[in-house]
């Protein structure tokens, strides 16, 4: 589950995104023409964030499905609906959502194998625990801070957001009221000029713990210790404050330079029993309700009797891996990224885990390498972000051989590319479990898993 690249939200993974959307919208249907209408009917409906969620109970299966049936209506519309283009599904009842996506998976994945009915929320409103507002000024002065209108670089006021965690929304809307009195300018991007650039805001669900991120443009922060105080007086349940330099033209949000300003510069949050420590640049999963039953999914499909070898390709910081790990005989992590791999380590003795292992290298060269060395591993597990698998990592899981590979996969037409590849060589797939992990979105996770049947 990808709410963006391992590393960073650049442009041209913006591209990307924008054209999966446009080849979703050609295959299933015009979903903002429904959209439009939709929010046209409901404008003046109560704003998202006055109104509370209160879904009927959820039924879940031994697998943990959720049955659209079980879900109560959710209509409403977000005030900024038409402005900031984030939510492909406003307006849009969330049973209809989900059937919408049902739909999509199923014509989509149907050349391949059966889709289990999709994995729904109880609650689809303020999931997201990692929250990213950009800073400008208008021309006649006044602060914006909020998202991106769609395919612009200008910036939507937001007060608050139906799918951001409440606690963040004010600490991003504090932030924005102190500026004025610490004499801090909003960084300009056009000239250069000015130094916020963005507040990025991640709270751990199962913790508590909240750490806040400034973007500046400089590394120095005036009246810094005065500004961290005022916040968190403000905010008391702040954990961390960090400030990360960023001084490059550039389209990507965070720079690789961070300054700890209060706290131990990082968060700690549970999944699956186990405890990760979450980094300003760390990849985290944004959805924790959701993740852990894609996770659990994920393990359950890997059938580990405590015996198997087990790759973690695209291991990130070890979250995976690290949960599998309690029920294999040996786990191997592998990542390009050098600070997910640190992070990974530290996880790993955080959790006490010993039989697993990090390699900071490339996963599909590292396989070629040990099939060429005749070792075996039982299980793949690959989790890629949203672009999918390139063919040459695709070869070397068949060059390998697993007796089972389980694919998460944030991206379903990446996903069906792929397991076109697979099933041309050697592998079959039975079922695919979809996850809404982004309600209000066209985003859909979904969980796999391949059985090799020789070449």
């Amino acid at each position: 589950m990808k709410d963006s690249s391992r590393g960073g939200t650049g442009q041209l993974r913006k591209e990307y995104e924008m054209s999966e959307d446009k080849r979703h919208i050609k295959q299933y249907g015009n979903i903002n023409e429904n959209v439009n209408r939709a929010v046209n009917r409901n404008l003046n409906s109560n704003k998202i964030h006055n109104k509370k969620a209160d879904g009927t109970k959820i039924t879940n299966t031994k697998n943990s499905k959720t049955k659209i049936s079980n879900i109560k209506n959710i209509d409403t519309t977000c005030p900024y609906a038409k402005k900031c283009g984030g939510c492909d599904y406003q307006g849009i009842e969330y049973k209809e959502q989900l059937k919408n996506k049902q739909a999509y998976m199923k014509k989509l994945l149907k050349p391949f194998c059966f889709v289990e009915p999709i994995v729904g929320m109880k609650n689809p409103l303020y999931y997201r625990h990692k929250v990213h507002a950009a800073f400008d000024c208008t021309r006649r002065g006044q602060i914006v801070a909020g998202a991106y209108r769609k395919n612009t670089h200008d910036v939507v006021d937001i007060e608050s957001c139906m799918i951001e965690e409440q606690e963040s929304d004010e600490i991003i809307r504090d932030i924005k009221d102190m500026l004025r009195s610490f004499r801090i300018k909003t960084y300009d991007e056009d000239t250069g000029y000015g130094l916020l650039r963005h507040v990025l805001v991640r709270k751990g669900y199962a913790t508590g713990q909240i750490m806040v991120v400034l973007v500046l443009a400089s590394p120095i922060l005036p009246s810094k210790n005065n500004f961290v105080k005022a916040l968190r007086k403000k905010h008391p349940n702040i954990t961390t404050v960090v400030l990360n330099v960023n001084d490059k033209k550039t389209s990507m949000v965070l720079g690789d330079r961070n300054i700890t300003l209060y706290g131990k510069g990082f968060i700690e949050d549970k999944l699956c029993g186990c405890t990760f420590r979450i980094s300003p640049n760390s990849f985290y999963q944004v959805n924790p309700v959701q993740t852990e039953l894609l996770y659990e999914k994920a393990i359950h499909e890997a059938h580990l009797t405590g015996k198997e070898r087990v790759i973690d390709a695209y291991c990130g910081t070890g979250t995976i891996g690290i949960i599998a790990a309690k029920n294999a005989g040996e786990v191997i992590g592998v990542e390009l990224n050098r600070d997910a791999i640190r992070d990974a380590v530290t996880n790993a003795k955080r959790n006490d885990i010993r039989n697993i292992r990090f390699y900071n290298d490339d996963a599909g060269k590292f396989m070629v390498e040990m099939a060429q060395k005749g070792e075996k591993a039982d299980v793949v597990i690959m989790d890629p972000p949203r672009t999918g698998s390139d063919e040459a990592f695709l070869s070397s899981v068949v060059k390998l051989s697993p007796e089972r590979v389980v694919y998460v996969s944030c991206g379903p037409e990446t996903l069906a590319r792929d397991l076109k590849y697979l099933t041309k060589h050697g592998y079959t797939v039975k079922r695919a479990t979809p996850y809404d992990c982004f309600p209000f979105t066209s985003h859909i996770e979904t969980v796999c898993c391949l059985t090799f049947q020789g070449r």
